[in-house]
């Protein structure tokens, strides 16, 4: 069987058991450099369609909202959350070990999806993992919905916000984790929390960013 064909070896082999700098109690597998994961990617995606390695990654708007959902756990207890788009699952462990009820992270990238499976395992908690894109269905049926990372691209960022703002008009708490990317929107949020992140120059070009935990309004 190819690395193509088995995501979870793949993700084994080319990264590493790692602690966020911001939320240290979580282990996840992550890549210890840029340039090697995606190198092994883009060799892979010969042989078998990989997306980018986005998921190898603790980036800061993840690592901003997982740090609120473990310093705010009374928000979180006993609720029902979605993870939109969540990659590595930084978010939907740390909801879990809140003590969230339920916790449901999405994202269409399979690799993605073995990487939340073994990082779930990792940090002993239970997660339940959507395949399709949320944004072309109804709103999570979730208390809370939590999106990290997601403006750095135009159309995806206008999709999944017009998305989120849904989910906020159906009743959810909505919560975005953004270090200040191109494309978040101007209006709509409201600020509810502020980090200091640290990263690297390699992945962010500089060694931390301020990031920012916004509640999303209804539309």
């Amino acid at each position: 069987m190819s690395e193509a064909d088995d995501p979870a070896r793949f993700i084994r082999e080319n990264t590493a058991l790692d602690r966020p700098p911001l939320v240290p109690e979580i282990a996840l597998y992550l890549a210890t450099e840029v340039t090697p994961i995606w190198q092994a990617t883009e060799n892979t995606l010969s042989q078998g369609a990989v997306p980018p390695p986005f998921w190898a990654f603790a980036w800061a708007g993840g690592q901003a909202l997982a740090r609120y959902l473990l310093d705010h756990s009374e928000l979180v207890r006993g609720r029902t959350l979605f993870d939109f788009a969540s990659g590595s699952g930084l978010v939907a462990v740390a909801a879990a070990m809140a003590g969230a009820e339920r916790v449901t992270a999405a994202d269409i990238d399979r690799f993605a999806r073995a990487a939340i499976a073994l990082n779930a395992a990792e940090n002993g908690v239970a997660i339940a993992v959507r395949t399709d894109d949320p944004t072309a269905a109804a709103p999570a049926a979730a208390d809370i919905v939590t999106a990290g990372d997601i403006c750095y691209e135009r159309a995806m960022a206008e999709q999944a916000f017009a998305w989120l703002r849904r989910c906020a008009a159906c009743g959810s708490l909505v919560l975005l984790g953004d270090p200040g990317r191109t494309y978040l929107p101007q209006q709509g949020v409201v600020e509810r929390a502020r980090y200091l992140v640290p990263t690297s120059r390699e992945l962010e070009g500089r060694e931390s960013r301020d990031t920012v935990v916004y509640q999303v309004l209804p539309e």
